[in-house]
């Protein structure tokens, strides 16, 4: 059996190899954190956390904790709304809510299913503090003084015989003393308790539960809580409304995705959304095709302007490649709005063309605030992000190529066709892959030229996310433009490979 070969530092010499290997590996590591850690926070992150809030819906369940589990047992179908139960605990929660200012919050979450909800919870936030609860509170502390002492409601609630003896109250005091500390600043034990935990201590002893003094709750005129709801909004007693609370109560749902796809969440299922609310399914389609068309155009206006570049004498193309680069040199906002002033029916273009007799001057064109305006626009923007690839790779084509095809008798085009453009078709596919990926995402020059029918579905992404604040519905449809792009990357590398994609020799 041979001996290991032993290196210089008395180490076996694999062993000392593999300690090499590692220390370049960590040295190359150490090299590229700060990259990885780059992408990480700017890319990943970002993308992780707009999954996340896709199908985030905690809202709900946090603000209305109690009304959810009370609506468990109402059937979502029926014409009434739920009984005096679920009242009392929406009482209960709404008080709360109002401490932490969260049920505006969860007003503006639910109207962006049923519109009017919002304004629903707003009024009903400020009226809340004065339904006639306080009878309860009243006739208990007349029947006995020790109602209304706050350290011996503290005693009482620190006693796990007493606290399994009344559920709903010690459940109702824990979250009014969390309420007290964060939302009032106040100690608990020395604040006396609110209405609403009189209220659950009512229902606890209607219940037939054992108070810590008896008190004779028959001789207490009950107070209906749905009464109470009903009189600052008869919404409440509308199905319609608790129907949208149980069906978002989830921490988790597919409601914003239903959404991006023009579809609801109704009581028997998944609907489709009244044919006058359906626009992201054509937004969507409208985005692909003008997308398309404006590649298409950078395509047929950039490969010619990519060829002069790459033929001419180097002095003359670096000349007329700072003109191709001049755009990236003036704000985005500035082009956008000279396009603007040229595009408009009174603007130069008709102009020109009115006065040179190919318009009539009652007739000028459209050619704003339409799908045309956006790609004549879009189209100018972008055109050098196709020139550039092209321009690149075809600087790495010898021009020995095509004399070499004309002196064995091939023509121009044959020589073009058979010999230089199988080439270049590289160069075409990288600048087609970035004018895509840039046009499908655009919102800026869209909003500004495009009108209503020249928009694009990341115009309503920005807007969800700047005026409406509708986050969740934002991340779903940019989830959704995202698996669109990878599914066309995919096809896209499936047919033409990604491989043969270059920018440049």
């Amino acid at each position: 059996m041979s001996e290991p070969v032993i290196a210089a530092d008395g180490r076996p010499l694999k062993a000392s190899l593999n300690r090499a290997l590692r220390r370049q590996k960590l040295r190359a590591l150490a090299l590229i954190a700060p990259l990885l850690i780059f992408i990480l926070v700017s890319f990943v992150m970002p993308i992780a956390d707009m999954l996340f809030r896709s199908v985030q819906n905690e809202i709900v369940g946090d603000t209305l904790p109690r009304t959810v589990v009370a609506l468990d047992g109402w059937d979502a179908e029926s014409d009434d709304a739920p009984g005096e139960e679920v009242f009392a605990a929406l009482y209960t929660d709404m008080a709360l809510a109002v401490e932490y200012k969260s049920h505006t919050r969860l007003g503006s979450r639910l109207n962006y299913e049923t519109t009017g909800i919002a304004s629903l919870f707003r009024k009903s936030g400020r009226r809340v503090s004065k339904f006639d609860t306080d009878v309860y509170t009243e006739a208990f502390q007349a029947a006995d003084p020790s109602y209304a002492d706050p350290a011996q409601w503290a005693e009482w609630m620190a006693d796990d015989s007493i606290r399994a003896k009344l559920p709903v109250t010690a459940n109702t005091y824990d979250d009014w003393s969390k309420m007290i500390i964060e939302a009032e600043g106040d100690v608990p034990g020395e604040e006396e308790p609110w209405d609403f935990v009189y209220t659950a201590l009512y229902t606890d002893a209607t219940n037939g539960a054992q108070l810590p003094v008896a008190v004779d709750v028959s001789d207490i005129a009950p107070v209906s809580l749905q009464q109470q709801f009903g009189d600052i909004d008869d919404k409440w007693l509308e199905p319609n409304i608790w129907r949208t609370i149980k069906t978002y109560a989830p921490k988790y749902t597919n409601g914003y995705f239903l959404n991006s796809v023009d579809l609801m969440k109704g009581a028997s299922g998944v609907e489709a959304r009244p044919e006058n609310e359906q626009i992201y399914i054509t937004l969507f389609i409208r985005t692909m095709i003008m997308s398309l068309s404006i590649m298409g155009m950078c395509v047929l206006l950039g490969y010619p302007i990519a060829w002069l570049l790459a033929n001419l004498k180097d002095r003359t193309a670096n000349l007329l490649m700072i003109l191709v680069l001049l755009p990236f040199w003036t704000s985005l906002l500035v082009r956008t709005s000279a396009w603007k002033v040229l595009l408009q029916q009174q603007g130069v273009i008709n102009d020109v063309l009115v006065w040179i007799g190919l318009v009539a001057d009652d007739n000028r064109l459209e050619l704003i605030n339409n799908q045309t305006g956006t790609i004549i626009a879009m189209t100018h923007i972008l055109l050098p992000f196709m020139i550039l690839p092209l321009y690149s790779v075809m600087k790495t084509i010898p021009p020995s190529y095509l004399r070499a095809a004309k002196s064995l008798g091939a023509t121009d085009w044959t020589a073009f066709w058979r010999v230089y453009f199988p080439q270049s078709v590289p160069g075409i596919g990288a600048g087609c892959i970035l004018v895509f990926i840039l046009a499908i995402g655009y919102y800026i020059t869209p909003e500004l030229v495009g009108g209503t029918k020249g928009v694009f579905i990341s115009n309503r992404i920005a807007y969800h996310i700047s005026s409406s604040l509708n986050w969740g519905l934002a991340a779903a449809l940019g989830t959704i433009l995202l698996t669109i792009v990878m599914v066309l990357y995919w096809v896209y590398d499936k047919i033409v490979g990604i491989d043969n994609v270059k920018l440049g020799g």
